[in-house]
Formats: structure tokens, C-alpha cells, sequence
């Protein structure tokens, strides 16, 4: 079983940053997981923002977010991180971690992910 705690969501102004943490309890290391972080707004679909592979590092970025997000993750400390600077309105939603037990995935496909945390609200306004 593997247990994701999504924390490091907020208020934030427009231009502003935040950092997200995922922290992953697993029975195996964390770098036999693909990690991927998602977010969802009011009526509309889950969508795939950044996601690392377990196995080489290899990430994705969704298009609107290149430049302004990035997606490390520290296996010795079993957490994922997502730092989003420059925020917009439209970044608002929740925000989800998630983990697919194929390693070498990179894609933010929500199907292809089999493990979600609950769940962290970030909201950009002024």
C-alpha cells in the first residue's frame, strides 16, 4: 500500500510562489514510483501539471506551467516537491499528488496513476 500526504498549499497573491511537498509512505524505496502532482478545478477535469519518473528523473510539464513550476524529488527523504512561482489566477484548484508503480513513467496521464493523496487547496488571488 502507499499513502501520499499532499502539504504547502495556501492563499497566495498573483506573482507569488509556493512550495508543495508530497510525502510518500510506501513498502518499497520511492524511486520504484513515478510521482506525478494534479490538479483539479471547480467543474472542470483532473489535469496532469509536472510529473518525475522514479528511475531516471525524467519530468513533464504541462504547457501552461513551463517556466514558472518545478518538480524535485528527494528519495532520501521520501517526499516530491512542486515550486510554483509566478502564480496566476487561473493556478487556482486543488492540488493532488499521486504514484504509479511504474517507475519509468514520466506522463501525467491521471489514468495511468494508481496511488492519490487527498488533496491541498492553492488559490491565487489578490
Amino acid at each position: 500500500q502507499v499513502q501520499l500526504v499532499e502539504s504547502g498549499g495556501g492563499l497566495v497573491q498573483p506573482g507569488g510562489s509556493l512550495r508543495l511537498s508530497c510525502t510518500v509512505s510506501a513498502a518499497f524505496t520511492m524511486d520504484y514510483y513515478a510521482i506525478g502532482w494534479f490538479r483539479q478545478a471547480p467543474g472542470k477535469d483532473r489535469e496532469g501539471v509536472s510529473c518525475i519518473s522514479g528511475s531516471s528523473g525524467r519530468t513533464y510539464y504541462e504547457e501552461s506551467v513551463k517556466g514558472r513550476f518545478s518538480i524535485s524529488r528527494d528519495n532520501a527523504k521520501n517526499t516530491v516537491y512542486l515550486e510554483m512561482n509566478s502564480l496566476k489566477p487561473e493556478d487556482t484548484a486543488v492540488y493532488y499528488c499521486a504514484a504509479d508503480g511504474y517507475a519509468g513513467n514520466y506522463r501525467c496521464r491521471p489514468y495511468e496513476y494508481d496511488y492519490w493523496g487527498q488533496g491541498t487547496q492553492v488559490t491565487v488571488s489578490s
